[in-house]
């Protein structure tokens, strides 16, 4: 995907512009640095996101010791041109410590249930439902997402749209229990879609 250089960008009076970088499939914010106009000119034209060290006082391209590259999908400007937002596809953790993000808990729903399913998958605990699902196992789990399927299809055709949408989040829970169990993530399946609304499409198709 070519991307374009803002042509509105607000640097301040050290020359610099806040850049948020936010993964593309998921929506997670990974970290928070600055870039100043060369920085941003590179990002454009390598598809790989450069910052400006205000610590070291020169240029740096993400990854570029770690091999932890942020490709860059999307970029664009806030509504005052003071920040810029790159939506990316990380090619490892983000964060100098090792972790997926620089901001150590969750920041959105989808990042909170799976760290709390890992949890309860990891230490069981004897009130939980998730921790009873994900003890009983893959058979048991997989006869649930069918049953939850089903509640879909029944609110779909005979019960207010209030209520499908309560089923539809029942069936999402535990499909996602299902990832959990088998050892995948729900960024798994975001980033397959991601993948999905990328891929050439025959003519004729939408």
């Amino acid at each position: 995907m070519s991307l374009t250089l803002p042509v509105d960008v607000q640097f301040d009076d050290r020359g610099l512009v806040t850049a948020v970088a936010q993964d593309w499939a998921t929506g997670t914010v990974l970290m928070v640095a600055h870039m100043n106009r060369e920085a941003l000119e590179l990002t454009v034209r390598t598809g790989e996101a450069h910052f400006w060290s205000r610590g070291r006082q020169q240029l740096w391209r993400k990854g570029e010791t770690s091999g932890n590259l942020l490709r860059v999908e999307r970029l664009q400007l806030d509504c005052d041109g003071d920040a810029v937002l790159l939506s990316v596809r990380p090619q490892g953790p983000a964060c100098h410590l090792g972790r997926r993000a620089c901001f150590g808990e969750p920041g959105i729903l989808t990042d909170a249930l799976q760290a709390t399913l890992e949890s309860r998958q990891l230490s069981p605990t004897p009130d939980s439902y998730s921790s009873k699902l994900l003890l009983a196992g893959i058979p048991a789990i997989c006869r649930k997402v069918g049953e939850e399927a089903t509640e879909v299809i029944l609110a779909a055709h005979e019960n207010g749209p209030g209520e499908l949408v309560a089923e539809i989040a029942d069936l999402w829970f535990h499909t996602l229990v299902l990832l959990v169990a088998t050892g995948h993530k729900l960024d798994d399946v975001l980033v397959e879609l991601a993948a999905r609304h990328e891929r050439p499409r025959p003519a004729g198709e939408t």
